[in-house]
C-alpha cells in the first residue's frame, strides 16, 4: 500500500489551526477592564507641583463662573472626618483649573430652571491636606479606607480637577437627600446604591455634570472630576 502522500492545503490547515486556537483560548477567563466612567489613572504623585504664581494664573473660583453656586468647604472646619481643619484651608473659597470651573459655571446654569442648584463641598486641596489625610488613616488605624478607595493619596483634587458637591433647592439652600451623608465611607455611597428620591437626585446631579464633561467617581455619588492635558499638582493654600 502507497504510503499516504501530505494534504497539499496546508495554509488552510494552519488557519484552521489558529482559529481553533484562539476560540479555545476566549473561553478562558477575561483580563480585567476598568470600571465605566473611571477617569484613567494619572500618577499625581509623580507630577511637578506648580508654584504658587502659576496657581493663580491656572486655578479660578468657580463662583466667578457663576455666584450663584454655594460653598461650604468642610475642610477649613473641623466638620469633617478627621476632626480638625486640615492644613492649606484658610478661606471657604472653591477653586478649579479654569476651564473645569467655568464647566461648573454651565452646570449650575443647566440646572437653574428646575429651581436646583449646586453647593460645593470641595473643590482644588492643597497637597499638604492630602499627605494630612494619610497621616490620618495612620494615627487611627484606618488605612483601610486608602485601599477601599475612599481616601487617595494621590488625589486629582490636588491637580485642581475634581470636585464634591451636592444639589440643593436654590431658594432656600436646603440639601437635596441623597442617601447619605457626605465622606461617608461604605459602599451606601455608591452612586447605583440608592432607592426612590435619593436615587433620583444622584441620577440627576450625574446627568447634569456628565453633560458639561465631568465624570463621577462610582464609589462616590458626591465626587466628579474633569480632563485636561498636561496637569500639574498644587500646595497653594486657599484663601
Amino acid at each position: 500500500m502507497a504510503a499516504l502522500s501530505a494534504p497539499r492545503d496546508f495554509p488552510s490547515m494552519r488557519l484552521f489551526a489558529l482559529l481553533l486556537a484562539a476560540l479555545v483560548a476566549g473561553c478562558g477567563t477575561a483580563a480585567p477592564r476598568a470600571r465605566p466612567g473611571t477617569p484613567p489613572p494619572v500618577e499625581t504623585g509623580e507630577l511637578p507641583i506648580a508654584s504658587d504664581a502659576a496657581a493663580d494664573t491656572l486655578l479660578a473660583d468657580v463662583r466667578a463662573a457663576d455666584s450663584t453656586i454655594r460653598v461650604d468647604l468642610r475642610y477649613t472646619t473641623a466638620a469633617n472626618f478627621t476632626g480638625a481643619p486640615l492644613p492649606g484651608y484658610e478661606g471657604n473659597r472653591a477653586l478649579l483649573r479654569r476651564p473645569a470651573a467655568e464647566a461648573l459655571g454651565r452646570v449650575q446654569r443647566r440646572l437653574a430652571p428646575s429651581g436646583v442648584g449646586l453647593l460645593v463641598y470641595d473643590a482644588y486641596r492643597p497637597v499638604r491636606a492630602t499627605l494630612a489625610m494619610m497621616a490620618w488613616t495612620e494615627r487611627v488605624g484606618r488605612q483601610h479606607l486608602v485601599r477601599d478607595g475612599y481616601i487617595a493619596s494621590r488625589s486629582r483634587h490636588n491637580l485642581g480637577l475634581a470636585i464634591d458637591l451636592t444639589l440643593v433647592d436654590r431658594a432656600t439652600g436646603t440639601e437635596l437627600p441623597m442617601g447619605t451623608a457626605f465622606d461617608t465611607f461604605d459602599s451606601t455611597a455608591h452612586t447605583a446604591n440608592a432607592v426612590g428620591e435619593a436615587a433620583r437626585n444622584r441620577q440627576r446631579l450625574r446627568v447634569a455634570m456628565e453633560a458639561e464633561g465631568f465624570t463621577n467617581y462610582p464609589q462616590e455619588w458626591w465626587h466628579y472630576s474633569y480632563s485636561l492635558p498636561d496637569p500639574v499638582r498644587f500646595d497653594r493654600v486657599v484663601r
